[in-house]
């Protein structure tokens, strides 16, 4: 057993398991909630709003940076694949999120955009876009496969497993005090919070081991649509939303905020091509005045303030694309993700 692992519990060493470096292995989700609390049994953390990124640090010292839903993404980040390269023990598997920070320090998501909208290393190295990779877990180290150990076990292996200097981050957390952590959290303008079972193994998939306690209301939306222009705007008005409810595709209304005049045109440019002749949606539909249906085949992340009773936005407010969802994997939160405390 490696020394790394020697200073487990022997109960916490005997559930790491040695095996040969898996190729991938399904990020852990977390659960939404409404129901907030504190409890000795979990640990609260910052809910960072960037990109979701697994590393894999080889044997050999390579590393891949993956996206949730399998791309590869070194060239948005070499820094961070840079850093891990340095800074992280050959052979381990880590999970943790990719962040661009706003002048107060709190990850932005709309800033992170052209770094993953880059085309080429290059243009990300001259995006200007500073990015850091919080890391708030481990999967695989040493030659063992510890995803059935305990939270806090993996977060000691992680701990000894990088040397913490800039762009790798340790993501910080509280015991106990979930709520006057996430009032903190709501009052500093953060996303919100993550709390986490102490004892959890890492479930590959949607668990309510994890549960998300969100300040504000955001989530992924299919691009379905865009209307014209109006005015002396470029590109096109607003943006036509959906989401999927089981197989159905459902109108969620429209976000015409958000965008500068770069982000119409790029948008429009990619949007273009995709045009169809009919709707896309199974259930609701927007008006039909001015409006192009595309392909449902664009993910983006939108803010807003609340649902209406019939499914809309209230206030919504486009922050990004997002290229680590599959548009058929975009579910109304409450109800995909929703967890009963």
């Amino acid at each position: 057993m490696s020394d790394l692992l020697q200073g487990l519990s022997k109960e916490e060493r005997e559930k790491a398991r040695a095996t040969s470096m898996p190729d991938w292995v399904d990020p852990m989700l977390a659960k939404l909630t409404h129901s907030y609390f504190s409890s000795e049994d979990w640990i609260f953390e910052q809910k960072l709003d960037g990109e979701r990124v697994i590393a894999y640090v080889e044997p050999d010292g390579e590393v891949r940076l993956m996206s949730r839903n399998k791309k590869h993404i070194n060239d948005s980040y070499p820094e961070i694949e840079e850093g891990l390269a340095q800074q992280a023990l050959a052979g381990c598997i880590l999970d943790g999120e990719v962040v661009a920070l706003d002048a107060d320090n709190v990850s932005d998501f709309q800033k992170l955009q052209p770094r993953m909208q880059a085309s080429s290393r290059q243009e990300s190295e001259e995006s200007g876009v500073k990015v850091y990779y919080y890391i708030f877990d481990c999967m695989y180290i040493a030659g063992h496969d510890i995803t059935a150990c305990a939270l806090l076990s993996r977060k000691e292996l992680l701990k000894a497993g990088v040397d913490w200097h800039d762009p790798l981050r340790w993501t910080s957390h509280r015991n106990k005090d979930g709520l006057d952590y996430y009032r903190e959290a709501c009052q500093k303008g953060w996303e919100g919070l993550i709390a986490k079972l102490v004892l959890s193994p890492y479930i590959h998939g949607r668990s309510g081991n994890w549960l998300k306690f969100k300040c504000r209301m955001q989530q992924e939306f299919v691009i379905c649509g865009f209307t014209d222009p109006e005015g002396k705007r470029v590109g096109f008005g607003a943006l036509l939303l959906g989401f999927y409810r089981g197989s159905d595709l459902v109108y969620a209304g429209k976000v015409g905020t958000g965008f500068d005049d770069k982000t119409l045109e790029d948008l429009h440019e990619q949007l273009e091509p995709l045009e169809r002749a009919t709707s896309p949606y199974d259930k609701g539909e927007p008006e039909k005045k001015g409006v192009h249906f595309v392909a449902p085949e664009m993910v983006c992340e939108v803010a807003f303030a609340e649902w209406t009773a019939d499914d809309r936005l209230r206030h919504p407010r486009y922050k990004g694309l997002r290229r680590d969802k599959d548009p058929r994997d975009v579910h109304k939160e409450d109800e995909s993700e929703r967890a009963d405390l």
